[in-house]
C-alpha cells in the first residue's frame, strides 16, 4: 500500500508540473513515504533525512515526511529533524501541493487529519503503468490487534466505492496494466454496492473485474482470516483470472498467544480456511505472516507455531520479531521476551519457512505454465516475469514486458525460478 501511495503522490506532483529527479542530489523536493509498523522502519526515517541532506551537498531540498510515521509522530518529527519542511499523514497526502506552497513561505506545513472526504476523489487520473499495477480498494482496520498501530495511523476500515474502483481499474488497463493487485489493510473486508444497487464483498468485485477486457490477472492482499467468506473462497475455484496465491496472515500457531494478540481466529479455524481454499484450488500457493517473541510467548507457544507451519506448508512467508509500538496494548503487557531469545526463535522459524519455500520452488521444476513478463533481467536478452504463484521466473527471451509467455520451469532456487519458452501450455498439476 505504501508503494501505491508513493505512486499516487508522484502522479499528483507530476500533475502540478514536477518531474522525477535523475538523482536525489538534484531534487528540489524529497518525499519520504514511511511505515510505522515496526520500530526499525520508523527509525530509518531519521537516518534517511540526514543522508538526504548530506547528498544534497550545498543546496537544501524541500523535505516532506509522509505516511504512517508522519501520522503517529506529527510535530515530534520537526523537533527531531528540523530540516523537515512538510509532515503529512496517509489520509491527507492529496493536499501535498497545498502543503508545498505553505512550506515555500518558510514555515513548516503539517497535516495529519483524517478528513471525511475521500482523498481518492482529489487525486489525478492514473498514468502509464507497467504490466502489473496496484489498486487500493480498502483502507484502515477495525480489528485492533494488540501489537498493531494500523488502526491509529490509518483509521477505521473504509471501503472505496464500486464505481470508483471499476473506473480506476479500467484506467490502469488502458495505461498498460495486464495484472491488478487489489490492496487493503484488510482487503477482504471490502464491501460495496454496484451500479444496480446490489451489495457485494470482495468476491463480487473480483468477478466484475474478471469480465474486464485486457485484464489478464487479478490478485489481492492483505487478507484477514475473519473476512475469508465462502464467496471469496469459491472465487478461487471459479475465476480463472484470480491467481492461485493467497496471503493470509496467522501471526502465531498458539491459541493463547492469538487470544493475547486479539486475533479473531484460532489455529484450527485458520487451518480450516486453508483446507477449504485448497479444496476448490488444489494448486494454491499460501503465504503468511508470523510474529515471534510476543509478550508471554513460551517455548510451547513457539513450538505450536512451528507445528502449524509444518501442517500448512507455506510457499512464501514474512516473519518478524515482535516490535513494541507506543500506544498499543501489547507494549504494556508483562513478560516481554528478551531480544536474544527472540533472535534465536526467529532464526529457527525462518529456517523452516525457507526450507518450505525452497521445496515449493523445486516442486515447480518440469511444469509448463504462463508468466507475465515484467522487466529486463540482469543479462542482455534476459527477462523476468511472475508465475501464477507469484514466483520470479528468469527467461532468455525477446518478449516485451506485458507479454503472457508460456514457459517450462527448468530450475528452482530459493528466491526465483529459471524458465524456457515453450510453444504449448500445460496447466500445473498437483499430485
Amino acid at each position: 500500500m505504501n508503494v501505491y501511495d508513493g505512486e499516487r503522490m508522484g502522479e499528483l506532483l507530476q500533475a502540478r508540473g514536477l518531474t522525477a529527479a535523475r538523482e536525489d542530489k538534484l531534487a528540489d523536493l524529497i518525499v519520504l513515504n514511511t511505515c510505522h509498523i515496526r520500530e526499525k522502519a520508523a527509525e530509518k526515517v531519521y537516518s534517511d533525512i540526514g543522508r538526504a541532506i548530506k547528498r544534497a551537498e550545498n543546496r537544501k531540498p524541500m523535505i516532506a515526511v509522509a505516511g504512517c510515521v508522519a501520522q503517529a509522530e506529527g510535530e515530534e518529527i520537526g523537533a527531531r529533524a528540523p530540516a523537515v519542511d512538510i509532515i503529512v499523514g496517509p489520509q491527507s497526502y492529496h493536499r501535498l501541493p497545498q502543503l508545498i506552497d505553505a512550506a515555500a513561505s518558510g514555515k513548516r506545513a503539517i497535516d495529519t487529519d483524517m478528513p471525511a472526504d475521500a482523498k481518492f476523489n482529489r487525486l489525478p487520473a492514473r498514468r502509464r503503468q507497467g504490466p502489473s499495477a496496484f489498486l487500493t480498494v480498502q483502507e484502515g482496520c477495525d480489528k485492533f490487534c494488540t501489537y498493531c498501530v494500523v488502526p491509529y495511523t490509518r483509521g477505521a476500515e473504509v471501503s472505496r466505492p464500486w464505481a470508483a474502483l471499476i473506473d480506476e481499474a479500467k484506467a490502469l488497463v488502458d495505461a498498460g496494466a495486464r495484472e491488478i493487485t487489489l490492496l487493503g489493510q484488510n482487503v477482504n473486508a471490502w464491501r460495496g454496492i454496484d451500479d444496480k444497487g446490489h451489495e457485494h464483498g470482495l468476491d463480487g468485485l473480483i468477478r466484475a473485474l474478471d469480465g474486464m477486457p485486457g485484464l489478464a490477472r487479478i490478485r489481492y492482499t492483505t487478507s484477514h482470516p475473519n473476512d475469508m467468506t465462502g464467496g471469496l473462497i469459491a472465487a478461487h475455484g471459479d475465476v480463472e483470472k484470480l491467481m492461485p496465491f493467497l496471503h493470509l496472515p496467522v501471526q502465531s500457531g498458539s491459541d493463547p498467544i492469538l487470544r493475547a494478540m486479539n486475533r479473531s481466529h484460532d489455529s484450527a479455524s485458520y487451518e480450516r480456511i486453508i483446507d477449504r481454499v485448497r479444496m476448490v484450488r488444489p494448486d494454491i500457493a499460501v503465504s503468511g505472516d508470523f510474529i515471534v517473541g510476543f509478550p508471554g510467548e513460551s517455548d510451547a507457544d513457539f513450538e505450536a507455531t512451528l507445528e502449524l507451519i509444518k501442517r500448512v506448508r507455506y510457499a512464501q512467508a514474512f516473519s518478524f520479531k515482535y516490535s513494541s509500538r507506543p500506544g498499543t496494548p501489547a507494549a504494556n503487557m508483562d513478560e516481554q521476551i528478551p531480544a536474544e531469545l527472540m533472535d534465536e526463535r526467529l532464526q529457527r522459524l525462518q529456517a523452516l519457512l525457507n526450507t518450505q519455500q525452497q521445496q515449493f520452488n523445486q516442486s515447480s521444476v518440469g511444469i509448463g505454465t504462463t508468466i507475465l513478463v515484467e522487466r529486463d533481467g540482469k543479462r542482455p536478452g534476459q527477462r523476468i516475469g511472475k508465475s501464477p504463484w507469484l514466483q520470479s521466473v528468469v527467461v532468455e527471451t525477446g518478449a516485451e514486458p506485458g507479454t503472457l509467455l508460456d514457459v517450462r520451469i527448468v530450475s528452482g532456487g530459493p528466491n526465483s525460478l529459471g524458465g524456457q519458452p515453450i510453444i504449448t501450455h500445460e496447466r500445473r498439476h498437483v499430485a
